[in-house]
Protein backbone atom coordinates (compact mmCIF):
# COMPACT_ATOMS: atom_id res chain seq x y z
CA UNK A 1 0.00 0.00 0.00
CA UNK A 2 1.02 3.63 -0.45
CA UNK A 3 1.68 5.69 2.67
CA UNK A 4 3.53 8.66 4.17
CA UNK A 5 5.92 7.86 7.01
CA UNK A 6 7.90 9.61 9.73
CA UNK A 7 11.37 8.12 9.46
CA UNK A 8 13.29 10.46 11.80
CA UNK A 9 12.79 13.36 14.18
CA UNK A 10 13.64 16.69 12.55
CA UNK A 11 13.13 20.44 12.67
CA UNK A 12 10.73 21.56 9.94
CA UNK A 13 12.53 24.88 9.65
CA UNK A 14 15.47 22.85 8.28
CA UNK A 15 13.75 20.10 6.29
CA UNK A 16 10.87 20.83 3.96
CA UNK A 17 10.09 17.15 3.34
CA UNK A 18 9.60 15.60 6.79
CA UNK A 19 7.50 12.66 5.60
CA UNK A 20 8.64 9.98 3.16
CA UNK A 21 6.20 8.70 0.53
CA UNK A 22 6.52 5.02 -0.31
CA UNK A 23 5.20 1.49 -0.02
CA UNK A 24 4.46 -0.64 3.02
CA UNK A 25 2.94 -4.06 3.30
CA UNK A 26 -0.81 -3.77 3.78
CA UNK A 27 -1.56 -4.48 7.47
CA UNK A 28 -3.74 -7.44 8.36
CA UNK A 29 -6.19 -7.20 11.26
CA UNK A 30 -5.38 -9.12 14.40
CA UNK A 31 -7.78 -10.56 16.95
CA UNK A 32 -10.85 -8.34 17.38
CA UNK A 33 -9.43 -5.79 14.95
CA UNK A 34 -10.77 -4.42 11.69
CA UNK A 35 -8.95 -3.31 8.56
CA UNK A 36 -10.14 -0.07 6.96
CA UNK A 37 -9.58 0.99 3.36
CA UNK A 38 -9.15 4.72 3.86
CA UNK A 39 -10.71 7.55 1.87
CA UNK A 40 -9.53 10.59 3.84
CA UNK A 41 -7.43 11.60 6.83
CA UNK A 42 -7.32 14.92 8.64
CA UNK A 43 -4.05 16.77 9.26
CA UNK A 44 -3.41 17.85 12.86
CA UNK A 45 -0.79 20.01 14.58
CA UNK A 46 0.04 16.94 16.66
CA UNK A 47 1.77 15.52 13.59
CA UNK A 48 4.16 18.49 13.79
CA UNK A 49 4.71 17.72 17.47
CA UNK A 50 5.61 14.13 16.56
CA UNK A 51 7.93 15.04 13.71
CA UNK A 52 9.74 17.76 15.69
CA UNK A 53 10.11 15.59 18.79
CA UNK A 54 7.77 17.24 21.32
CA UNK A 55 5.73 14.04 21.54
CA UNK A 56 7.97 11.59 19.66
CA UNK A 57 6.75 8.18 18.45
CA UNK A 58 8.21 5.31 20.51
CA UNK A 59 9.48 3.66 17.33
CA UNK A 60 10.27 4.67 13.76
CA UNK A 61 9.23 4.52 11.03
CA UNK A 62 5.59 5.18 11.83
CA UNK A 63 2.63 6.24 9.72
CA UNK A 64 1.06 9.36 11.30
CA UNK A 65 -2.55 10.51 11.15
CA UNK A 66 -5.41 10.11 13.62
CA UNK A 67 -8.49 11.50 11.84
CA UNK A 68 -9.03 8.63 9.41
CA UNK A 69 -12.21 7.66 7.57
CA UNK A 70 -12.95 4.81 5.18
CA UNK A 71 -14.76 1.51 4.84
CA UNK A 72 -14.20 -1.76 6.64
CA UNK A 73 -12.31 -4.04 4.25
CA UNK A 74 -11.43 -7.05 6.45
CA UNK A 75 -12.27 -8.50 9.87
CA UNK A 76 -9.79 -10.05 12.25
CA UNK A 77 -10.48 -13.24 14.26
CA UNK A 78 -13.29 -12.65 16.73
CA UNK A 79 -14.30 -9.24 15.33
CA UNK A 80 -18.10 -9.06 15.43
CA UNK A 81 -19.12 -5.41 15.72
CA UNK A 82 -18.61 -4.46 12.07
CA UNK A 83 -19.43 -5.77 8.61
CA UNK A 84 -17.42 -5.46 5.41
CA UNK A 85 -18.35 -2.20 3.70
CA UNK A 86 -19.37 -0.32 6.87
CA UNK A 87 -18.11 3.26 7.08
CA UNK A 88 -15.70 3.67 9.98
CA UNK A 89 -13.53 6.36 11.49
CA UNK A 90 -10.47 6.25 13.75
CA UNK A 91 -9.46 8.97 16.22
CA UNK A 92 -6.45 9.80 18.44
CA UNK A 93 -7.36 7.15 21.03
CA UNK A 94 -6.17 3.87 19.51
CA UNK A 95 -6.63 1.86 22.72
CA UNK A 96 -6.55 2.01 26.52
CA UNK A 97 -6.20 -0.70 29.14
CA UNK A 98 -9.87 -0.72 30.12
CA UNK A 99 -9.24 -1.94 33.68
CA UNK A 100 -7.43 0.87 35.54
CA UNK A 101 -9.20 3.33 37.84
CA UNK A 102 -9.23 6.04 35.18
CA UNK A 103 -10.73 3.76 32.53
CA UNK A 104 -13.40 2.54 34.94
CA UNK A 105 -14.23 6.16 35.81
CA UNK A 106 -14.75 7.06 32.15
CA UNK A 107 -11.38 8.83 31.97
CA UNK A 108 -9.67 6.48 29.53
CA UNK A 109 -7.92 9.56 28.11
CA UNK A 110 -5.83 9.58 31.32
CA UNK A 111 -5.00 5.85 31.25
CA UNK A 112 -1.29 5.11 31.74
CA UNK A 113 -1.66 2.55 28.93
CA UNK A 114 -3.23 5.04 26.50
CA UNK A 115 -2.04 4.38 22.94
CA UNK A 116 -2.32 7.07 20.29
CA UNK A 117 -3.17 6.47 16.64
CA UNK A 118 -0.40 7.59 14.32
CA UNK A 119 2.16 7.74 17.12
CA UNK A 120 2.06 4.51 19.14
CA UNK A 121 0.44 2.61 16.26
CA UNK A 122 0.37 3.24 12.51
CA UNK A 123 -2.26 5.74 11.50
CA UNK A 124 -4.20 7.17 8.60
CA UNK A 125 -1.68 8.69 6.17
CA UNK A 126 -2.03 5.46 4.19
CA UNK A 127 -4.34 3.48 1.96
CA UNK A 128 -5.14 0.97 4.72
CA UNK A 129 -4.92 0.74 8.51
CA UNK A 130 -6.06 -1.56 11.29
CA UNK A 131 -7.60 -0.71 14.65
CA UNK A 132 -9.27 -2.55 17.56
CA UNK A 133 -12.92 -2.82 16.59
CA UNK A 134 -14.11 -1.12 19.80
CA UNK A 135 -12.04 1.98 18.98
CA UNK A 136 -13.62 2.70 15.61
CA UNK A 137 -16.64 4.97 15.09
CA UNK A 138 -19.66 4.83 12.84
CA UNK A 139 -19.73 7.81 10.51
CA UNK A 140 -23.12 9.51 10.01
CA UNK A 141 -24.22 9.22 6.40
CA UNK A 142 -24.83 12.96 6.16
CA UNK A 143 -21.04 13.54 6.09
CA UNK A 144 -18.57 12.77 3.34
CA UNK A 145 -15.28 11.23 4.41
CA UNK A 146 -13.50 14.57 4.01
CA UNK A 147 -16.11 16.31 6.16
CA UNK A 148 -16.04 13.63 8.84
CA UNK A 149 -12.25 13.41 9.16
CA UNK A 150 -11.66 16.69 11.09
CA UNK A 151 -14.50 15.86 13.46
CA UNK A 152 -12.61 12.85 14.80
CA UNK A 153 -9.97 15.02 16.49
CA UNK A 154 -10.45 18.75 15.90
CA UNK A 155 -14.16 18.38 16.60
CA UNK A 156 -13.92 15.86 19.43
CA UNK A 157 -11.13 17.65 21.32
CA UNK A 158 -12.95 20.96 20.80
CA UNK A 159 -16.10 19.39 22.21
CA UNK A 160 -14.20 18.12 25.25
CA UNK A 161 -12.54 21.52 25.70
CA UNK A 162 -15.89 23.31 25.57
CA UNK A 163 -17.36 20.98 28.17
CA UNK A 164 -14.36 21.57 30.43
CA UNK A 165 -14.94 25.33 30.34
CA UNK A 166 -18.25 24.79 32.12
CA UNK A 167 -19.89 27.72 30.33
CA UNK A 168 -23.63 28.13 30.28
CA UNK A 169 -25.83 29.65 27.64
CA UNK A 170 -25.35 33.42 27.66
CA UNK A 171 -21.81 33.38 29.07
CA UNK A 172 -19.00 34.69 26.90
CA UNK A 173 -16.26 32.50 25.42
CA UNK A 174 -12.88 33.40 23.98
CA UNK A 175 -10.94 31.33 21.43
CA UNK A 176 -7.20 31.89 21.13
CA UNK A 177 -6.01 30.69 17.72
CA UNK A 178 -8.49 29.91 14.98
CA UNK A 179 -7.64 26.68 13.21
CA UNK A 180 -9.39 23.36 12.76
CA UNK A 181 -10.57 22.87 16.35
CA UNK A 182 -11.50 26.47 17.18
CA UNK A 183 -13.65 26.98 14.10
CA UNK A 184 -15.67 23.87 14.98
CA UNK A 185 -16.02 25.07 18.59
CA UNK A 186 -17.44 28.35 17.27
CA UNK A 187 -20.00 26.46 15.21
CA UNK A 188 -20.80 24.25 18.20
CA UNK A 189 -21.35 27.25 20.48
CA UNK A 190 -23.68 28.86 17.98
CA UNK A 191 -25.70 25.63 17.84
CA UNK A 192 -25.80 24.81 21.58
CA UNK A 193 -25.41 28.18 23.31
CA UNK A 194 -27.15 30.67 20.99
CA UNK A 195 -27.09 33.49 23.58
CA UNK A 196 -23.34 33.23 24.18
CA UNK A 197 -20.92 35.59 22.46
CA UNK A 198 -17.65 34.29 21.02
CA UNK A 199 -14.52 36.43 20.87
CA UNK A 200 -11.52 35.29 18.82
CA UNK A 201 -7.82 36.11 19.19
CA UNK A 202 -5.64 35.26 16.19
CA UNK A 203 -2.37 36.57 14.77
CA UNK A 204 -3.52 36.31 11.17
CA UNK A 205 -5.86 38.92 9.71
CA UNK A 206 -7.28 36.21 7.42
CA UNK A 207 -8.11 34.03 10.43
CA UNK A 208 -9.79 36.98 12.16
CA UNK A 209 -11.91 37.72 9.10
CA UNK A 210 -12.79 34.03 8.83
CA UNK A 211 -13.90 33.98 12.49
CA UNK A 212 -16.17 37.00 12.10
CA UNK A 213 -17.63 35.44 8.97
CA UNK A 214 -18.57 32.36 11.00
CA UNK A 215 -20.26 34.38 13.71
CA UNK A 216 -17.65 35.69 16.17
CA UNK A 217 -18.78 39.04 17.59
CA UNK A 218 -15.19 40.34 17.74
CA UNK A 219 -11.77 39.24 16.53
CA UNK A 220 -8.43 40.77 17.48
CA UNK A 221 -4.74 39.99 17.71
CA UNK A 222 -3.58 37.77 20.57
CA UNK A 223 -2.25 40.76 22.51
CA UNK A 224 -5.42 42.85 22.28
CA UNK A 225 -8.09 43.31 24.94
CA UNK A 226 -11.59 42.08 24.22
CA UNK A 227 -14.54 44.50 24.68
CA UNK A 228 -15.60 42.56 27.79
CA UNK A 229 -14.07 40.14 30.25
CA UNK A 230 -14.75 36.53 29.36
CA UNK A 231 -16.11 33.71 31.47
CA UNK A 232 -13.96 31.15 29.66
CA UNK A 233 -11.22 31.00 27.05
CA UNK A 234 -10.00 28.00 25.06
CA UNK A 235 -6.40 28.26 23.90
CA UNK A 236 -5.64 26.16 20.80
CA UNK A 237 -2.24 27.62 19.95
CA UNK A 238 1.08 25.74 20.03
CA UNK A 239 2.91 28.61 21.76
CA UNK A 240 3.12 30.21 25.22
CA UNK A 241 2.69 33.90 24.49
CA UNK A 242 -1.14 33.92 24.25
CA UNK A 243 -1.49 32.40 27.74
CA UNK A 244 -0.82 35.64 29.62
CA UNK A 245 -3.14 37.62 27.36
CA UNK A 246 -5.87 35.04 27.87
CA UNK A 247 -5.52 35.15 31.66
CA UNK A 248 -5.67 38.94 31.59
CA UNK A 249 -8.93 38.80 29.64
CA UNK A 250 -10.62 36.32 32.00
CA UNK A 251 -13.40 37.50 34.27
CA UNK A 252 -13.23 36.68 38.01
CA UNK A 253 -13.89 32.96 38.49
CA UNK A 254 -13.12 32.45 34.80
CA UNK A 255 -11.41 29.38 33.39
CA UNK A 256 -8.70 29.04 30.76
CA UNK A 257 -8.70 25.63 29.03
CA UNK A 258 -5.49 24.81 27.17
CA UNK A 259 -6.19 22.54 24.21
CA UNK A 260 -2.69 21.53 23.14
CA UNK A 261 -0.81 18.27 23.50
CA UNK A 262 2.48 20.18 23.73
CA UNK A 263 3.71 23.78 23.67
CA UNK A 264 6.72 24.86 21.63
CA UNK A 265 9.70 26.20 23.59
CA UNK A 266 10.55 29.23 21.45
CA UNK A 267 8.63 31.79 23.50
CA UNK A 268 8.29 30.08 26.88
CA UNK A 269 10.22 32.84 28.62
CA UNK A 270 7.30 35.17 27.94
CA UNK A 271 5.77 33.52 31.02
CA UNK A 272 8.33 35.42 33.10
CA UNK A 273 5.82 38.26 32.88
CA UNK A 274 3.26 36.33 34.93
CA UNK A 275 1.82 38.69 37.53
CA UNK A 276 -0.30 37.02 40.20
CA UNK A 277 -2.78 39.86 40.89
CA UNK A 278 -3.17 40.65 37.20
CA UNK A 279 -3.34 37.15 35.75
CA UNK A 280 -4.41 34.64 38.40
CA UNK A 281 -6.08 36.32 41.36
CA UNK A 282 -9.87 36.43 41.74
CA UNK A 283 -10.13 32.62 41.57
CA UNK A 284 -9.19 32.25 37.93
CA UNK A 285 -8.46 28.69 36.81
CA UNK A 286 -6.21 26.97 34.27
CA UNK A 287 -7.11 23.49 33.04
CA UNK A 288 -5.40 21.38 30.40
CA UNK A 289 -7.03 18.96 27.98
CA UNK A 290 -5.42 15.53 27.73
CA UNK A 291 -6.40 13.39 24.77
CA UNK A 292 -10.01 12.33 24.16
CA UNK A 293 -12.29 9.50 25.20
CA UNK A 294 -14.38 7.39 22.87
CA UNK A 295 -17.43 9.09 24.35
CA UNK A 296 -16.11 12.47 23.21
CA UNK A 297 -15.67 11.27 19.63
CA UNK A 298 -19.00 9.47 19.33
CA UNK A 299 -20.81 12.29 21.12
CA UNK A 300 -19.48 15.00 18.84
CA UNK A 301 -20.26 13.01 15.67
CA UNK A 302 -23.87 12.60 16.79
CA UNK A 303 -24.18 16.22 17.88
CA UNK A 304 -22.67 17.53 14.64
CA UNK A 305 -25.03 15.40 12.57
CA UNK A 306 -28.04 16.60 14.58
CA UNK A 307 -27.04 20.27 14.47
CA UNK A 308 -25.82 20.27 10.86
CA UNK A 309 -22.28 21.27 11.83
CA UNK A 310 -19.82 20.87 8.96
CA UNK A 311 -16.14 21.81 8.92
CA UNK A 312 -14.50 24.23 6.54
CA UNK A 313 -11.52 22.43 5.04
CA UNK A 314 -8.78 22.40 2.43
CA UNK A 315 -8.03 19.17 0.60
CA UNK A 316 -4.62 17.75 -0.40
CA UNK A 317 -3.57 14.50 -2.09
CA UNK A 318 -1.91 11.95 0.19
CA UNK A 319 1.45 12.46 -1.52
CA UNK A 320 1.18 16.19 -0.74
CA UNK A 321 1.02 15.67 3.04
CA UNK A 322 4.30 17.54 3.49
CA UNK A 323 2.79 20.60 1.83
CA UNK A 324 -0.22 20.42 4.16
CA UNK A 325 2.03 20.19 7.24
CA UNK A 326 4.19 23.13 6.15
CA UNK A 327 1.10 25.22 5.41
CA UNK A 328 -0.05 24.46 8.95
CA UNK A 329 3.30 25.30 10.53
CA UNK A 330 3.47 28.57 8.62
CA UNK A 331 -0.10 29.45 9.64
CA UNK A 332 -1.67 29.19 6.20
CA UNK A 333 -4.88 27.96 7.77
CA UNK A 334 -8.54 28.28 6.95
CA UNK A 335 -10.46 25.70 8.94
CA UNK A 336 -9.13 22.15 8.71
CA UNK A 337 -6.78 20.33 6.34
CA UNK A 338 -7.65 16.92 4.92
CA UNK A 339 -5.68 14.39 2.86
CA UNK A 340 -7.63 12.76 0.05
CA UNK A 341 -6.60 9.10 -0.23
CA UNK A 342 -9.38 7.54 -2.32
CA UNK A 343 -12.92 8.32 -3.42
CA UNK A 344 -15.76 7.61 -1.00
Amino acid sequence: MKCMQIVKIMDLTVSRQPLVYGDRETPRPGAKEIQIRLSACGVCHTELDEIEGRTPPPHLPVIPGHQAVGRVSALGPGASKWQIGDRAGVAWIYSACGVCANCKAGLENLCAGFRATGRDADGGYAEYMTVPESYAYRIPECFSSAQAAPMLCAGAIGYRSLRLTGIRNGESLGLTGFGASAHLVLKLVRARYPESKVYVYARSEQEREFAVGLGAVWAGDTGETAPEQLQAIIDTTPVWKPILSALENLAPNGRLVINAIRKEDADKFDLAGLDYPKHLWMEKEIKSVANVTRKDVAGFLDLAAEAGIEPEYQEYDLKDANEALLDMKERRIRGAKVLRIAED
